[in-house]
């Protein structure tokens, strides 16, 4: 597609970073190009992100009433078209990073831009077996996210799964809302750092489900969360746990495979960048949201960093 070949600005992802780096780039008449997720058999792998997936978003600025997950995306995605956005659905295979342009090796043909704006996110970790789709989408009640979704929680029994920081974080976290906090994890021994063990293990509202695993979420038919059904991996018996909530505490996958080891990453692989700043170890590429975000993960945030990218782009392309 030879008309999608050079460009001055691309960006990678169209969640909440993505278009509002878009936003910023078309105003500032770089004609970026927006390659977009979707277009395959991975259900949760959609344009716009992981907001596509989720119902009610109450708690981004300026919608009192709150607003749908897909319409925001949508409304996102028609401001950056209207300021000349060009977009593309397509996956990244992988990068040639090392000179400029940067090529990008699609499945749309090879695509060579100026300045590179990565806004690919991070993947939450979740559990796998069946139905789980289902209820974190159609659902609901299956989340990654206490602090996006535990005010719709309150005076419910939710199960928090895992045993490091992030499971008891969120735990703690819900209690604030929830009737009782229930921690479901694989063994009786958690990995969580003492100062974390220690403070969910003194909050009266959170109990244990130690040695076991979720095997099945409850009241498909229903079309609501009933419950779980909880093995115990010691003794092989299940039981029926009611609860009107599961979160995931397992930790997130930051979208960075096909970058191939080129930039700079912590030990997690989420994107390093420099203070004050979204540059990457290699000069104009960028990070903006969740893949360079470890420690907030929100879509508000997201789209301040991706408004910081495409100014750092703009920048780095007027030198």
């Amino acid at each position: 597609m030879a008309s999608l070949n050079q460009h001055r600005v691309v960006i990678l992802g169209s969640g909440p970073a993505g278009l509002t780096a878009a936003i910023y780039a078309a105003r500032a008449e770089l004609k970026p190009l927006v390659i977009e997720g979707g277009g395959n058999d991975d259900p949760t792998d959609v344009a716009g992100g992981q907001l596509m997936l989720t119902t009610e978003v109450d708690n981004y600025p300026g919608f009192p009433k709150g607003i749908l997950g897909p319409e925001l995306m949508e409304g996102m995605r028609k401001q950056a078209e209207r300021f000349g956005t060009q977009f593309v659905t397509g996956s990244v295979s992988s990068s040639v990073l090392g000179v400029r342009p940067f090529v990008l090796k699609t499945s749309v043909g090879d695509i060579t831009t100026d300045t590179l704006i990565i806004a690919t996110g991070a993947r939450a970790k979740w559990l796998g077996i069946d139905d789980e789709v289902e209820f974190r989408t159609k659902i609901g009640g299956v989340s990654a996210c206490a602090t996006c979704d535990g005010f719709f929680y309150k005076n419910k029994h939710v199960l928090v799964v895992g045993g490091g920081d992030t499971a008891m974080e969120e735990a703690t976290f819900l209690t604030k809302f929830a009737s009782k906090v229930t921690i479901v994890h694989r063994r009786d021994a958690l990995r969580a750092s003492k100062i974390m063990q220690e403070r969910a293990r003194k909050n009266a509202k959170i109990e244990w489900l130690l040695d076991s695993a979720i095997e099945k979420y409850l009241g498909k038919d229903a079309g609501k969360l009933l419950g779980a059904r909880v093995r115990n991996l010691k003794t092989g018996e299940s039981k029926d746990v009611e609860c009107g909530g599961v979160f995931m505490g397992i930790g997130h996958e930051p979208n960075t495979a096909v970058f191939g080891g080129q930039l700079e990453t912590d030990e997690s692989g989420y994107l390093i960048t420099k203070a004050g700043s979204t540059a990457t170890s290699i000069p104009g590429v960028f990070a903006a949201g969740d893949v360079a975000d470890h420690q907030y993960r929100q879509a508000v945030t997201a789209a301040g960093t991706g408004c910081m990218a495409a100014i750092d782009a703009e920048r780095f392309l007027s030198h």
